[in-house]
């Protein structure tokens, strides 16, 4: 049973979760146009559909936990979850969990600071 605590629920089906995701993404995109931003500055910032997935489900383990920031193997766990419990998310939970998105401010790579 404890097992079952630790893994994230599944709430909807993909679809649903992508076009909930697609929504916001909708919504990120129109509130910074209206900001007067160039769409070629920040597009490329954005997370994708399914990036935003993953994080709406990474959230929703957060908050199951009590909402304590996960350290570094606890979110490598979840995010491998993720892939587990949703396949077609795999390929966005690798480039989530990989280092070559630490440009991005969204990014959710669990750093360590140094202070």
């Amino acid at each position: 049973m404890a097992n079952d605590e630790q893994t994230p629920r599944r709430r909807a089906s993909l679809e649903l979760l992508r076009a909930e995701a697609a929504d916001e993404l909708s919504v990120l995109i129109t509130e910074r146009l209206r900001a007067g931003e160039d769409p070629w500055d920040f597009m490329e910032e954005l997370p994708s559909v399914d990036e935003l997935v993953v994080f709406m489900l990474r959230a929703e383990n957060i908050a199951e936990n009590g909402g304590s920031r996960p350290n570094a193997s606890r979110h490598y766990r979840v995010l491998r979850q993720i892939a587990l419990d949703y396949p077609p998310l795999t390929k966005a939970v690798w480039r989530l969990l990989g280092d070559a998105n630490t440009h991005r401010r969204w990014d959710a790579t669990v750093r360590v600071d140094a202070n």
